[in-house]
């Protein structure tokens, strides 16, 4: 019988790749596919090439590069950063804070909300004060 892990398990696993999310950049024109031209996998024009390269045992290896899942690699912001894999979250925009009052994002901001001096969650001081104190 196959089982699914209990749902504690997906959780965690999917925190530890939420933590370890990768910020991506956007490729030039909006498009990031690195090769859109149509019949980019044909062997080169010259004749002798074709041969040596169809009658490679490597050839397969030797003219492509690593086919992604969708046809196309994601590019790191940073670029001292590795590509993200297959199974990485990414992630355009970093997420705008809470804790200050943006009117324009609709953000009520945590300012003068009352909390929980006693719980360490959402609710709690320390998490809902952002670091500014509280009481």
């Amino acid at each position: 019988w196959m089982r699914l892990p209990s749902f504690r398990a997906v959780g965690d696993l999917l925190k530890d790749r939420y933590d370890g999310a990768s910020h991506i950049t956007a490729a030039n024109g909006g498009n990031s596919r690195s090769n859109n031209k149509p019949h980019s996998n044909r062997l080169p024009k010259n004749p002798k090439m074709n041969y040596v390269m169809s009658n490679s045992i490597h050839a397969k290896r030797e003219n492509k590069r690593r086919q992604h899942k969708y046809g196309f690699q994601l590019k790191p912001f940073n670029p001292e950063h590795k590509p993200p894999g297959d199974n990485d979250l990414v992630y355009y925009e970093i997420s705008p804070g809470f804790c200050d009052r943006n009117p324009k994002l609709g953000i009520q901001g945590t300012h003068g909300r009352h909390c929980n001096d006693t719980s360490l969650g959402v609710e709690g001081c320390e998490i809902m004060c952002c670091g500014r104190g509280y009481r």
